[in-house]
């Protein structure tokens, strides 16, 4: 069985415990704390959920908000099943003899009937 993880990245609602209303209000506080980001890139962060983010980023979050990382992200593991792909000749399948045979080729000329 694979195993698909689903996180929950939940800026938002930290921001709205702490009192921070839009993410440019982030700016100030992550630079406290030796983050240099721009508006743009923390609303990315807070808007949608990011793919990448460094440990030095996520650590300075769960500072300004006051929490653990595990109020920070929360994840789930799912098991996904997969699909077995037919592989050539596993013996599922037995191909009809006829479908494999040559036919004989006749070889006509123009006045031939």
């Amino acid at each position: 069985m694979r195993h698909q993880i689903e996180y929950t990245f939940h800026v938002r609602e930290l921001m709205a415990r702490v009192g921070i209303h839009t993410s440019r209000d982030l700016v100030e506080p992550l630079r406290d704390r030796g983050i240099t980001l721009s508006e743009s890139q923390i609303n990315r962060i807070v808007a949608h959920k990011p793919d990448r983010i460094s440990f030095q980023v996520l650590a300075a979050l769960c500072d300004v908000f006051g929490v653990e990382m595990n109020e920070l992200v929360t994840y789930t593991s799912i098991e996904v099943k997969t699909k077995r792909r037919k592989v050539a000749g596993d013996g599922n399948e037995i191909p009809l003899l006829e479908a494999y045979r040559p036919v004989r080729a006749r070889i006509r000329r123009p006045g031939d009937d």
